[in-house]
């Protein structure tokens, strides 16, 4: 008896069997996922274009990945040489939040570092910080200025932990602009030093309003410990980096998302 040949997969099998594949080799060209597949250039592209608004999968030049795990943290001299633009781009964002007399929490980061030189155009501001780059900064002028105190991360010249959750549980922010070293839709926000989850939460705790400012060559990737939900957040801050595919996805949950480019305009 002849073998019957094998029906056409539905597209929903096939971007099923094309993340599977993705978990097994982690990253794949579209030239191997069409010979995998046994089918064209064009349907493997608009499965992974599915998949990413999904938040399952990534693009890359050429092809596709799954999430990526971050285990460890780039120190503060290694951030502050990349993104320059990306970062300069989503500070502008960020400070459109701000109004005159807020309370501000300046989460650590080389991004929310780019936050500070828009501050003087602001009258009565209070600003809390756990950065010492943004602290020293600030140091002189007529911000009414608090630094959180805690145990000092050397690597990114902050200080986190309990103490410094502490002072922040400890007052009433208006506004909490909130850094991340991982992000994508499955898991939220995530870091691997949990020294860190709770100084960010707490931020998240007190404030009226939390914006996640976060680079999209961080989107897709994740760590050990979660800080919150992307829905947990006000509205999100990225630059222009990120994916149609993926900020149609983020959009789909109801997030406010906002898309920062470096020419000063931001798609919303």
């Amino acid at each position: 008896m002849m073998p019957q040949p094998q029906a056409p997969l539905i597209p929903e099998q096939r971007r099923e069997q094309l993340f599977s594949l993705l978990g097994l080799h982690t990253v794949l060209s579209v030239r191997q996922l069409t010979e995998m597949l046994g089918v064209s250039h064009m349907t493997v592209r608009r499965d992974i274009v599915a998949l990413e608004r999904e938040g399952r999968a990534y693009s890359v030049p050429g092809g596709a990945r799954i999430a990526s795990e971050v285990r460890a943290e780039p120190s503060y001299v290694d951030k502050s040489i990349v993104d320059r633009a990306e970062k300069a781009a989503m500070a502008a964002s960020a400070a459109e939040m701000i109004r005159d007399d807020m309370t501000v929490y300046l989460d650590a980061g080389t991004t929310l570092q780019q936050v500070v030189p828009l501050l003087d155009r602001f009258r009565g501001l209070t600003v809390l910080t756990n950065d010492f780059i943004a602290l020293a900064a600030l140091v002189g002028t007529d911000i009414n200025l608090f630094h959180l105190g805690g145990r000092v991360d050397h690597r990114n010249r902050s200080s986190v932990g309990r103490l410094a959750a502490a002072t922040l549980r400890g007052v009433s922010i208006d506004l909490s602009l909130i850094s991340c070293s991982s992000w994508d839709l499955a898991r939220g926000t995530t870091t691997p030093a949990e020294d860190k989850v709770i100084v960010k939460q707490a931020a998240m705790a007190v404030a009226s309003t939390s914006v996640l400012v976060a680079g999209s060559s961080k989107f897709g990737t994740f760590s050990l410990h979660r800080v919150a939900w992307l829905e947990d957040f006000t509205r999100v801050i990225t630059d222009a980096g990120l994916t149609a595919a993926a900020a149609d996805g983020i959009r789909d949950r109801g997030i406010d998302l906002v898309v920062a480019s470096g020419d000063g305009s931001a798609e919303r």
